[in-house]
């Protein structure tokens, strides 16, 4: 039996642009007619960290080493790989992903590095990219505007920024990296009060 091919969109934007709750809009929704599974990578690296014990699948140092991750903030780098594909081929799994539907990936690839590995495993089609400044970002985060910041232990002033830093560096060159693959490329504006369904309506 052939395997699927995974098509994908890809989300970009800075921490508290609102991803998350986009992407569980795009999956209630739809795109383009087709069904969608919303990955959230970072989702799935809080959900592993908080097992007491390793889940199916992965071992006792991946497990110390995802909550490694979420404590410094930082990006998987090149060589875990491998990782992070063991996590997006479980979801895909579980989610029963047929070859009509729709990846929405959010947080991952977050580097060019990444992008080239996930270039093995789905088929990139194109990228919705959430444009939102400094300020509103920290104002959304503090507020919580789309509801899915509760009880999320990487949102102090310091590590907001810090991720700002790292989205400027390492993940907004994904979108040149994919431009110059042919994907295209919608922007978004979003602003301290946008919601999940004002993004939405920008997209046509």
């Amino acid at each position: 039996m052939t395997k699927p091919v995974v098509r994908a969109v890809l989300l970009l934007g800075p921490t508290g642009a609102g991803k998350t709750p986009f992407g569980e809009y795009l999956e209630k929704r739809s795109l383009d007619g087709r069904k969608c599974f919303h990955f959230d990578f970072g989702h799935q690296l809080r959900a592993i960290s908080a097992c007491d014990c390793p889940p199916e699948g992965f071992d006792g140092k991946e497990h110390s080493f995802i909550r490694d991750v979420l404590d410094k903030g930082v990006l998987l780098e090149r060589e875990h790989f491998p990782l992070a594909g063991k996590i997006v081929n479980s979801f895909l799994r579980r989610c029963r992903f047929a070859g009509g539907d729709t990846l929405v990936l959010n947080g991952l690839p977050r580097h060019v590095e990444q992008a080239r590995d996930m270039d093995e495993m789905v088929a990139i089609e194109s990228l919705i990219v959430l444009e939102c400044n400094a300020e509103d970002v920290r104002d959304r985060v503090r507020s919580n505007v789309g509801g899915d910041r509760t009880d999320r232990s990487d949102d102090s002033i310091e590590m907001v920024q810090k991720k700002l830093e790292i989205y400027k560096i390492r993940t907004a060159p994904l979108i040149d990296y994919y431009a110059d693959k042919g994907c295209s490329i919608v922007r978004i504006e979003v602003l301290r009060g946008s919601t999940a369904e004002d993004m939405y309506s920008n997209l046509f």
